[in-house]
């Protein structure tokens, strides 16, 4: 973005690494975390779906990998819209829906093992579509989706699984088995795993990274030309030229 930003709002910031950067370039930055032990100087311990903020604080707001494990969503990204200045921009990113294939086969095949129903472990997921959709029904102007597909190669099941935790990424859901996995089960889910490994012995898991651009509103936005006022055929312009 070629266009400065004076005071930004950094959502998720559980270390100081993205306000940090974001200083660095001249922004007065508050940071806020759902976590309870956030204790950054500046910072906010708050639910991303309850942000403490006035209407119009900020002219920036960032998030990084929280928003996909966020209780309401759609009510998280209309507060960001409220605390967003008009032509405030906001930019986020979080594991989109088609993440973590091979996690969610392993925790399958050991539910089956130890003979019970499968319990959910993997919160629901958002595509592309749906994330520009919630964008436009929390007020953004010019919304913008994006995806990105990261392969991670893990050298066995409890590797990813320690990465997760190491993420806070691990199951948050309120309707999971409270049960831990019996020893049927983790042998069941570790050879699911390791069965779909490469010849080298890692197995591929995939992150479906989704980045979202919204702007808040303001009158001297670009607007797309109204419905019926074009002075050209698009079937002229596509058609192929003698």
């Amino acid at each position: 973005m070629k266009r400065g930003f004076a005071e930004a709002l950094s959502i998720g910031a559980a270390d100081d690494y993205l306000a940090g950067r974001l200083e660095a370039g001249g922004m007065k930055v508050t940071s806020c975390d759902a976590g309870r032990l956030f204790g950054r100087a500046a910072g906010v311990q708050c639910d991303e779906d309850r942000l403490p903020f006035a209407d119009a604080s900020f002219d920036l707001v960032t998030s990084v990998g929280v928003l996909d494990s966020v209780n309401d969503l759609p009510g998280a990204l209309t507060l960001v819209r409220r605390v967003l200045r008009p032509d405030g921009l906001f930019l986020a990113a979080f594991a989109g829906a088609g993440s973590l294939p091979r996690l969610r086969s392993a925790m399958l095949a050991a539910d089956a093992a130890e003979g019970g129903a499968a319990s959910p472990r993997i919160h629901p997921q958002i595509d592309v579509r749906a994330a520009g959709d919630l964008l436009l029904r929390a007020g953004f102007a010019l919304p913008v989706v994006d995806c990105d597909s990261v392969t991670v190669r893990f050298p066995e099941l409890l590797a990813l699984v320690t990465d997760l935790r190491s993420m806070a990424a691990t199951n948050i859901l309120a309707e999971r088995s409270l049960r831990p996995i019996g020893r049927l089960g983790l042998a069941a889910a570790i050879a699911d795993f390791q069965a779909a490994a490469d010849p080298d012995g890692k197995t591929p898991e995939r992150f479906e990274i989704l980045y979202l651009i919204g702007w808040s509103p303001s009158p001297d936005q670009p607007r797309p030309a109204a419905r019926g006022s074009a002075t050209q055929s698009l079937t002229a312009a596509l058609r192929p030229r003698p």
